[in-house]
């Protein structure tokens, strides 16, 4: 009688996907191919576009955005979003300034006082969220009314006008400068330092994400905030840092806006949110919470970048500018649910 041969009933749990299923359900996947899609497309109707000097000026556009979509980005897989983000980087940078011009200090006495503002802002988002249990939506939507008419009002309140005292001559002005708004000589072209520190929090942010406990912390409150608690994750402390990372992004951007141009106009910055929550859920991440990537927050925003000029350089109407941003935040939120639930089903 011939030996039978036993096959073991294969296991789901332990069964392993090849490497293209595995970049297939990435969240950033679908952004990319957008990106170099938008790539191609640009440099081919629009040949100045692939000059050094037009892609170093696509690289900053993106970094503005970028800077503040890598904290909402963190903050969006934390399952919550910030709608005071656009005012409360002009907050953090009116602060700077009117603090160091008003009180005759040196200018980074004035950036240290607008982190702790910035952070603080954050801090308060969260504590409020969190004891509140108000949804994020109305918790930020107030903050961004308060900030709003706070920018404007004191600004006009304790210098008269609507726009702060330029601040060239404050003693520590240069340093700070050359650290928020210098330019880096890269062969002929000059890449504005946002472009470093973008790519810099990028890459912190995904080491936080994938490689450690607060990563999987984030994760977990953004998937099911109770069954997260339920094991132990603190969920308090988690959702109250999102928020206050968001802040710290604010501040490097407010500090930029302000070194960038010596002065600041306190009606600024509405308007920006949105922007930044379109550039991370094009990256990605969902609004539901639990799934996206810091990567894909910067493809989004680059995204942005490459729209943005590569619609100037092709010499269209920028009116249409707008209509594109919704329908790749329509496209790309559609893409993120399907493969969303593709790596579900695996």
């Amino acid at each position: 009688m011939a030996n039978a041969v036993l096959t073991a009933p294969s296991d789901e749990r332990v069964s392993t996907r090849n490497p293209l299923q595995k970049l297939l359900v990435r969240p950033e996947i679908g952004a990319l191919v957008g990106a170099v899609v938008l790539f191609v497309f640009f440099s081919a109707i629009a040949p100045v576009f692939l000059q050094p000097n037009s892609l170093a000026t696509v690289l900053y556009g993106s970094s503005t955005i970028g800077i503040m979509a890598v904290g909402v980005a963190l903050l969006m897989i934390g399952g919550e979003f910030d709608l005071s983000t656009g005012v409360a980087v002009i907050t953090s940078a009116l602060s700077a300034s009117m603090f160091s011009w008003y009180f005759s200090m040196n200018i980074w006495v004035g950036v240290l006082f607008a982190l702790v503002v910035s952070l603080g802002i954050g801090f308060i988002n969260g504590w409020i969220l969190v004891k509140t249990k108000l949804p994020s939506f109305i918790v930020t939507l107030a903050t961004f009314l308060m900030l709003a008419g706070l920018n404007l009002g004191l600004t006009r309140l304790i210098g008269g006008a609507v726009a702060t005292p330029s601040i060239s001559d404050i003693d520590g002005f240069d340093t700070a400068r050359a650290i928020f708004a210098s330019s880096v000589k890269i062969g002929t072209v000059d890449v504005n330092v946002t472009v470093f520190i973008w790519i810099a929090l990028v890459l912190i942010a995904s080491w936080v994400l994938l490689r450690t406990r607060v990563g999987n912390w984030i994760f977990a409150v953004g998937g099911d905030a109770n069954a997260a608690r339920a094991v132990g994750v603190p969920v308090t402390k988690t959702k109250i840092g999102l928020f206050m990372a968001v802040g710290f992004c604010g501040w490097i951007l407010g500090m930029h806006n302000l070194f960038a141009f010596n002065t600041v106009q306190s009606g600024e910055g509405v308007g920006n949110e949105f922007l930044y929550i379109i550039a991370a859920v094009i990256g990605g991440c969902l609004l539901t919470g639990g799934y996206g990537s810091a990567v894909g927050g910067a493809i989004g925003a680059f995204i942005f970048g490459m729209a943005n000029k590569g619609i100037v350089y092709a010499q269209w109407n920028p009116d249409w500018f707008k209509f594109f941003l919704g329908l790749m935040l329509l496209l790309a939120t559609i893409v993120n649910l399907i493969v969303k639930r593709r790596a579900e089903s695996k």
